[in-house]
């Protein structure tokens, strides 16, 4: 349980107490305060009133607190079906997309697991719908790439489960395209084009 939950959890008891407390009869009230004080003047009747009044207006507000509470500890944190469908999201947006390297980059370039696990991040919470934070998701590479390929295990801010993702990127061809402001055969350059095969399975990797 988290600090949030856990305050929420205490203004509900706060507004059982105040409840408690506004139900006490005004004889059981007065005839404590006169075996603490005999020599104490009379409570009026009103005062009893007003005292009522009060604690069940902190009662209300109590509860109203605690339910916006929750409510906020609710878009603040993941639950395992928002990340089960984030995920399940990300991987069929991911598996089959591909970008291109730098004009002129060696083909064979290392892939850079590290900076992909910032994509599956940004999928992750982009697939995570209306009630799933903006924030949370983590993709953890869990070893280094490997012939352009490489795992993440995912996890999210308050949901039980795990996930691993595997992807795998293959070099697809080369683009021709032309460099802006250059003339004549300088603005011609090549780029590699890269594929990505992306799968994921409930569970560590």
């Amino acid at each position: 349980m988290d600090a949030l939950t856990k305050l929420n959890v205490l203004g509900l008891v706060l507004a059982a107490v105040f409840l408690g407390m506004a139900c006490v009869k005004s004889q059981r009230v007065r005839a404590w305060r006169a075996a603490v004080n005999p020599s104490a003047e009379e409570v009026p009747d009103s005062a009893f009133t007003v005292a009522r009044v009060t604690f069940v207006a902190l009662a209300g507000v109590c509860v109203y607190m605690a339910v916006q509470g929750f409510g906020v500890s609710d878009d603040a944190s993941w639950d395992d079906s928002e990340l089960t469908s984030a995920v399940n999201g990300a991987t069929g947006a991911l598996d089959g997309s591909f970008d291109y390297g730098d004009p002129n980059e060696d083909a064979t370039i290392e892939f850079d697991g590290d900076e992909y696990a910032t994509t599956i991040e940004d999928e992750i919470v982009e697939h995570g719908g209306g009630d799933a934070p903006q924030f949370g998701a983590d993709a953890e590479l869990t070893g280094p790439t490997l012939s352009g390929r490489a795992s993440y295990r995912i996890t999210a801010d308050g949901a039980s489960k795990s996930y691993c993702v595997h992807v795998t990127r293959t070099h697809s061809g080369n683009v021709e395209t032309v460099a802006p402001g250059l003339p004549g055969d300088q603005a011609a350059v090549t780029m590699p084009k890269y594929t990505y095969a992306v799968s994921s399975q409930a569970g560590e990797c």
